[in-house]
């Protein structure tokens, strides 16, 4: 059984750069239920399928396969009703692996910070340049994002 421990944060100052050209990733949601996610997500020349139960604390169950890329692609464009997509950059700091997502389109101007864990327990040193803690907002969840776009959010 897979496990995701993660923590995420919203960026605060641009002092995680400089920036490089990233990835970018498509991903789109087959589907949003109350028990978790599926999507597809392509990146480079690489797709994948990823199941997600709703997260419980800092853990929740994660499934990923690999998928042929023309398949993915299919996938994207006709059984997903809702894409996001973001260029994902990474960062190592305090002997972890940061990844920081710039998104585009309906949610441009979000800037997300994530850094994954092998306990909820862990300490984990913040760098400088990340702001306020959204682990337990359900909005900044990429699922939620699709369906409700940071653009679309009551100032």
């Amino acid at each position: 059984m897979g496990t995701e421990i993660e923590r995420k944060f919203l960026v605060a100052d641009d002092g995680w750069g400089p920036a490089d050209d990233g990835a970018l990733q498509r991903q789109g949601y087959i589907a949003i239920t109350s028990q978790g996610n599926m999507r597809v997500r392509l990146e480079g020349d690489e797709a994948t399928l990823t199941l997600k139960s709703n997260q419980k604390g800092l853990t929740r169950k994660e499934f990923t396969y690999v998928i042929p890329f023309e398949e993915g692609e299919q996938i994207l464009e006709s059984l997903c009703p809702f894409v996001v997509e973001k260029t994902r950059h990474k960062r190592e700091f305090g002997g972890h692996l940061w990844e920081i997502d710039v998104f585009h389109g309906a949610n441009d101007g979000l800037i997300c910070a994530e850094v994954e864990l092998e306990s909820e327990e862990q300490h984990v040193a913040l760098p400088a340049w990340v702001g306020e803690e959204v682990s337990h907002d359900v909005r900044y969840r990429v699922a939620y994002l699709a369906e409700h776009p940071f653009d679309g959010w009551a100032p």
